[in-house]
């Protein structure tokens, strides 16, 4: 084997295991299959990203990442989350897992970009928005509107306030019975 190629042959890896662990697979036919879980882990052991595969509680996941250590499931951040994570598994195609690896890659972008909000808060808020438009939603999509409305200048409240009128557009755009 050549040196040279070691490095891109890396990066392939890297880049093959970064989009599997995004679930970027077929969802329908995912749904129909049950879980497997390679290996159990410790609450010390929590995964940097969680794969279509995995089997941790994306809310109790999130809330643990955001305090910076393991919290219980009877936490009051695991319990908004996983009532936030349940609204938004019926106002979005994505799954629950994909809705937190979502959220944690938008708090991280908004926070770099000198606006930090919460994980709840985003779920909820862009949940809520979704819900109302009566259509599930890709909430990557939305996620992505969400940090350019931000970027444009809008605080949360504005920036919520332009997607809920952007996205209640189609609702008003359907035809009736």
């Amino acid at each position: 084997m050549r040196r040279g190629r070691t490095p891109s042959v890396s990066a392939g890896l890297i880049m093959a295991l970064a989009l599997a662990a995004c679930g970027g697979g077929d969802e329908a036919a995912r749904k129909d299959e049950e879980p497997v879980v390679v290996a159990t882990r410790s609450d010390d052991d929590a995964p940097e990203w969680l794969s279509h595969t995995d089997a941790t509680d994306p809310a109790r996941w999130l809330a643990s990442r955001e305090a910076g250590q393991a919290v219980p499931e009877t936490d009051p951040r695991t319990q908004r989350l996983r009532r936030g994570l349940t609204q938004a598994k019926g106002a979005f195609i994505e799954d629950p897992r994909m809705i937190a690896n979502r959220t944690v890659q938008l708090s991280q972008m908004l926070a770099e970009a000198g606006k930090p909000e919460g994980y709840a808060d985003l779920v909820d808020g862009l949940a809520g928005i979704a819900a109302a438009s009566h259509r599930r939603q890709l909430y990557g999509e939305m996620c992505q509107h969400y940090f350019n409305t931000r970027q444009q200048g809008a605080d949360k409240t504005q920036a919520l306030a332009r997607l809920a009128e952007r996205y209640g557009a189609q609702d008003r755009g359907r035809a009736g019975p």
